[in-house]
């Protein structure tokens, strides 16, 4: 079960620096992926970052959790403009109540994601851009998304737990769940 209010905490990123959630100036949209090189994630985030502008310009700032080490996320993340925090003992996921499970994997609708993301990630490994997915993942193949939208005060104003590996907001459905008119400000 998903928290409907979030206590303050400062979180440590796998940059090394630090950022408080909820934040005390933006909305944070608190983003829960599965291992570092997952292709369906590098790809769900690359979408993120090339509309970053839309999502700051909406108040928003970008928290992403891995249930990985920062040394290995560090390998994966070292390009991406967010704030990524390392879980490897899922006491993030625990407490937002993000789960695992076969269905991950198994759910036909996340299989032309799946196909979509490991034919990009081929591309990018081939051009040496990004190094290739690992072969075994910490903590697994079988983490499910998870996206929350925690207000200045920590009230969560919406969250969704997905039902498979792509079933994850877009960057359109969460600048649609923004408050009109800064009601979010603390």
């Amino acid at each position: 079960m998903a928290p409907t209010h979030v206590a303050a905490r400062t979180l440590d990123t796998v940059a090394r620096s630090r950022v408080p959630v909820p934040h005390p100036e933006h909305l944070v949209h608190l983003q829960f992926r599965r291992f570092a090189g997952c292709p369906v994630c590098n790809l769900h985030l690359r979408s993120f970052v090339d509309r970053l502008a839309d999502v700051e310009a909406a108040g928003i700032h970008e928290v992403v959790v891995f249930h990985s080490t920062a040394e290995t996320l560090r390998t994966y993340t070292a390009d991406l403009p967010l704030d990524v925090i390392a879980d490897p003992g899922r006491v993030l996921y625990r407490e937002f109540g993000v789960e695992h499970g076969p269905r991950a994997l198994l759910d036909p609708r996340g299989w032309p994601a799946i196909a979509r993301a490991v034919r990009h990630e081929l591309r990018a490994v081939r051009r040496g851009v990004r190094p290739a997915p690992p072969t075994v993942p910490e903590g697994g193949r079988l983490g499910l998304p998870a996206d929350f939208l925690i207000a200045p005060d920590g009230r969560v104003l919406a969250a969704k737990h997905g039902a498979h590996v792509d079933d994850q907001w877009s960057v359109d459905e969460l600048l649609a769940l923004v408050p009109v008119g800064g009601e979010h400000r603390a």
